[in-house]
């Protein structure tokens, strides 16, 4: 049996899908994580890993406000920081 590739309307529609499932998920009683030697009243970044794959991010000072990422889009996110996609320009100075 041949598989048919999906259409663009397909990919939004199971994207959607997913994003919908992912956030429907009660995350209420998942452990927080954030990087080691961080101290508990500073601003920091928090995860914590969700069934499938996905994962959770929210800010120490603002917890109620979580996103949250599929294990595909989590898997760019952290190869693209490990290549250093994100990383900012030196200020110029003068």
């Amino acid at each position: 049996m041949a598989e048919t590739a999906e259409t663009a309307e397909d990919v939004k529609a199971r994207k959607e899908r997913e994003r919908d499932e992912l956030y429907a998920l009660d995350i209420s009683g998942v452990e927080w994580r954030s990087a080691p030697g961080t101290e508990q009243d500073e601003e920091r970044v928090e995860i914590a890993h969700l069934p499938g794959g996905a994962v959770a991010m929210r800010s120490s000072l603002d917890p109620g406000t979580v996103l949250r990422y599929t294990e595909a889009e989590w898997r760019a996110f952290v190869l693209g920081a490990r290549d250093g996609e994100f990383d900012l320009e030196p200020a110029a100075e003068g």
